[in-house]
């Protein structure tokens, strides 16, 4: 990548979307939204509120499948000019595999990013990510599948995130990326209603950054992967505390929804950084944190 900035999956659209507010070509990549092996439709509406520092979303992976992507989605982006990267979720880990599979055949896609927060469905609807045993299990059927670049997406609904980042490790993780969205609820005092559709959903935005950087710090420092840093960041600042926390590039949510140029400004201002503080390259700075 030409910089360690990428744009996080459900925020970005396809990329092309966003076209005329950056130049794409000064982002490291983009991960495009969710895609599963067969369409989905989402939960219903209203599935999206605004909270303090922060949203909640329960989109539920709306798409219309691998193969509508792969047909009509891919030749539209694969020449953009910047990495783009498939965010692939399922409800098996054979579902998962073979949308992997599918991807694997496009030669402008580098690397997937496995969303492991998706509910198993022959388990009682837990979610894959939530032990060591069920990420694994995912990450190993998707590893004989694809033979490309895995990312896998940490959730932070968890007791012990670095066990989970261990374990997908093992089983054939090339990264890490954390974290996925924080769970929590919205209400109307007035109206005594929840504020969404299914009652609960994803918090992400300013307000779970903390919470990210602890996670990305502790895993950062426990595995032997790259780790990609997520949760929060809408400013350079934010973006280098996680580099420093030992990520080897950052991931921008929620911040597109505010300043569709904000994945730009955040490359700027972090070369701006290297150059006020005398260093050579963003590796110098990765997990260059004092004690």
């Amino acid at each position: 990548m030409v910089n360690p900035v990428m744009t996080a999956s459900g925020t970005f659209g396809y990329g092309i979307e966003f076209q005329d507010f950056l130049d794409l070509s000064q982002v490291g990549g983009i991960i495009v939204k969710g895609t599963t092996l067969n369409p989905r439709q989402g939960n219903p509406y209203p599935r999206m509120a605004e909270t303090a520092q922060g949203m909640l979303n329960c989109v539920g992976l709306q798409n219309k499948g691998v193969a509508h992507f792969c047909e009509h989605i891919y030749p539209t982006i694969k020449d953009l000019p910047t990495q783009v990267l498939v965010n692939v979720s399922g409800s098996s880990p054979d579902d998962y595999a073979e949308c992997a599979a599918r991807i694997n055949e496009l030669d402008n896609i580098p690397a997937i990013e496995l969303n492991i927060s998706c509910p198993n469905v022959k388990q009682g609807g837990m979610a894959f990510g939530v032990t060591p045993e069920g990420a694994a299990t995912v990450v190993r059927a998707v590893r004989e599948a694809y033979k490309k670049t895995l990312i896998v997406k940490l959730s932070p609904n968890v007791t012990s995130i670095t066990d989970i980042a261990l374990a997908v490790q093992d089983a054939g993780a090339d990264a890490v990326s954390l974290i996925n969205t924080l769970m929590g609820m919205a209400i109307d005092a007035e109206k005594r209603k929840k504020l969404l559709s299914i009652g609960t959903g994803g918090l992400s935005g300013p307000c779970v950054k903390p919470v990210a950087l602890r996670m990305v710090y502790q895993v950062a420092h426990a595995v032997s992967i790259p780790v990609i840093g997520l949760g929060g960041i809408s400013s350079a600042t934010d973006a280098i505390e996680f580099l420093l926390a030992g990520a080897t590039a950052i991931e921008i949510g929620t911040a597109n929804f505010l300043d569709p140029a904000i994945a730009q400004k955040v490359a700027v201002g972090i070369n701006e950084y290297l150059d006020r503080h005398g260093f050579n390259d963003v590796k110098d700075i990765i997990g260059a944190l004092e004690d």
